[in-house]
C-alpha cells in the first residue's frame, strides 16, 4: 500500500472511491435516491478541479488501484478561531477500512498543512456516520455542530479539531512505534 500526492490522472479513481464509499458509508443515513444519483462522471470533474487547487493524497493497493483518498487545505468557514487548516475529505473503500490506511492519509494531509504554514486542523463529519469515532480515536476534540441538508433530509454534522498539528503528529508517531 502506497500513499502519494494525487495527480490529474487520478481523478477517475478518486471519483470511483468517492461515490462507492458514499454509497456504503451513508446508506441508511443519506436518502437512497441521493446516493443513487451520484455519478462517477460528475465526481471525476470535481476531483480534476480539486487536484489542481488543493492538496489531495491517494492510497493505492499493490496493483496501483486507488482505494482511498484525503484532501485538505485552509479552513473554509472561519467559524472556529484558532483553527486554520482543514481535512476536507477522507474516504476509503469499505473493504480497506480499519487497516490503518485512514490514519496514514490523515498524516499525509496534516504534514502537508504544516508545510503550508498551518498549525491546526478541523474536520466535519455527519453525527450518524460511525467513522466519526475514528477522529475521536486519533485525538480529535468535538468543537462544534452544524445542521445541513442532503437530499432533502436534515442532518447534523459534528466538527472535530486538533489544536496543534505538531503534537498531533508526534502522538500518532508514538502510537505507531
Amino acid at each position: 500500500m502506497t500513499i502519494r500526492r494525487a495527480n490529474p490522472s487520478d481523478a477517475k479513481g478518486i471519483a470511483r472511491v468517492h461515490v462507492d464509499s458514499w454509497r456504503t458509508t451513508y446508506a441508511g443515513i443519506v436518502p437512497d435516491g441521493y446516493l443513487q444519483r451520484l455519478s462517477y462522471e460528475s465526481r471525476e470533474k470535481l476531483w480534476q478541479a480539486e487536484i489542481a487547487r488543493s492538496a489531495v493524497f491517494v492510497a493505492e493497493n499493490e496493483q496501483a488501484q486507488i482505494i482511498g483518498f484525503a484532501s485538505g487545505g485552509k479552513e473554509r468557514t472561519g467559524k472556529y478561531p484558532g483553527y486554520d487548516g482543514e481535512l476536507y475529505a477522507i474516504y476509503l473503500l469499505k473493504e480497506h477500512q480499519r487497516k490503518g490506511i485512514g490514519k496514514k492519509l490523515v498524516i499525509a494531509v496534516a504534514e502537508d498543512l504544516l508545510r503550508q504554514g498551518f498549525s491546526s486542523m478541523t474536520v466535519t463529519v455527519l453525527k450518524e456516520n460511525p467513522s466519526r469515532f475514528f477522529y475521536e480515536s486519533i485525538g480529535g476534540i468535538r468543537i462544534g455542530a452544524e445542521e445541513i441538508e442532503i437530499g432533502g433530509k436534515k442532518l447534523e454534522e459534528w466538527i472535530y479539531g486538533w489544536k496543534d498539528l505538531r503534537s498531533f503528529l508526534a502522538a500518532l508517531a508514538e502510537d505507531s512505534s
